[in-house]
This record gives C-alpha cells, structure tokens and sequence, in this order.
C-alpha cells in the first residue's frame, strides 16, 4: 500500500507547525522520521493516520484520499488497513494480553476461531506465547511494548505507523522491540513509518527522512 503526502501543512490558529511536506512510502517500504523536538513528528504520523487534521495538502493512502473521509469513514478505513503503535502502549487495563492483542480483530467482527489463532500467532512472534492470561499491570514495559506491536500487526495492516516506540525503554530491551516490529512488517509486507529520536532505531529503516519546520529532506 502507497503512502503518498503532498505539499502537507498543518497550523494551529497563527503558529505553523510544519509546511510543505512531501514524501512517498512504497508498499513494504520502513521509513524512519527524525527531527528535533517539536517540529510536529507525530503530528504527522497522526495525520497519516487520519486522526489529525491538516491546513494545506493531501494526504493519500492506496486509492483513499484521507482528506475526503468523514470521521466515520475514517474510522472504519483505520480499523482495516492501519497498525498503530504508541510510546505510551495504550494497552486497555481490565483485559489480558490476548483479550488486547485480539481487539483489533473483534472490532472487525472476525470469527472467534481467527481471533485465536492469530493472536497466539502474534503473541509466539513477539516472545510472548506464555503471557497470554496475564493482566498488563504485570509485565514489563518492554513486554507491553511488545503486547502493543502484537496488536498493532494482528488484523496484518498494509500500513503500520510507530511513534517512539522506544522511547521508554532501555537500549537492550528497545533492541528486541525494534526486531519484533521490523520482522513481523517484513512478513507481512507492511509499510512502516516510524518516528524517533533513536539513531539506533532510524538505522534499521529503508530511508531516514529528516522533518523541519518547512519541509522533509532526505
């Protein structure tokens, strides 16, 4: 799946944030975006995703003009064709790690055999084929880390979006986190776009773009 954004700004009342971003990922491509703090990098992951707005531009993900999706149509297009995985792990605290890893699934009302199998799938994937039973608020950070990329891949997204998903973790750690999101994109030929500060994660990208206040450089 093509990710395509042209000519991107996105202002809050007088104050730009960034302008004239343009960049192109082809399918199966790992992008990494880097740039110094607060010049809007996970504002634009968010736009990428449709779940922030934009001043000028287009964003184009495959044939679905994401500036032409009503909030609804954005949510059913998100459900389906985009992974999301956040620094903060935005794990649901009352459900297991299987009951998290299979939301994805659930929301598009797969069948509950499917929903099995792939979440021990993903759950072997990531390391973590015995955690399953376990309530979030007894695993590592690493390990919810690990549980959030689970669920992020599990309904197999032609489009994963990561935002510093290494931030709060240590370098050992944030190693085996990068090795499980770049192998399971690869298996499944997913494009990846991921946001960082990490030099040790930018490196394992296809392409490091650099974001700036006006504009995106190679």
């Amino acid at each position: 799946m093509t990710l395509r954004i042209d000519n991107l700004g996105k202002s809050y009342g007088d104050t730009a944030v960034f302008a004239h971003v343009s960049l192109q990922v082809q399918a199966g491509e790992f992008v990494a975006i880097v740039g110094e703090s607060g010049v809007g990098k996970s504002t634009l992951l968010n736009c990428m995703a449709g779940l922030d707005s934009w001043s000028t531009g287009s964003v184009q993900v495959a044939d679905a003009d994401l500036g032409q999706m009503n909030a609804e149509q954005l949510a059913v297009w998100r459900r389906q064709a985009v992974g999301f995985v956040f620094q903060a792990f935005h794990v649901l605290p009352h459900l297991d790690v299987a009951q998290n890893v299979g939301l994805p699934l659930m929301l598009l009302q797969q069948p509950k055999a499917l929903i099995e199998q792939r979440v021990a799938q993903m759950l072997s994937a990531v390391g973590l084929a015995e955690f399953g039973a376990r309530l979030p608020q007894q695993l590592s950070g690493g390990q919810l880390q690990r549980v959030a990329i689970a669920r992020a891949m599990v309904h197999r997204p032609p489009l994963v979006l990561a935002d510093e998903p290494t931030g709060n973790l240590d370098p050992a750690t944030a190693a085996r986190t990068m090795d499980a999101l770049v192998a399971q994109s690869r298996e499944h030929g997913a494009s990846l776009v991921l946001v960082t500060h990490s030099e040790a994660a930018a490196a394992r990208a296809d392409r490091v773009l650099h974001l700036t206040a006006d504009g995106i450089a190679a």
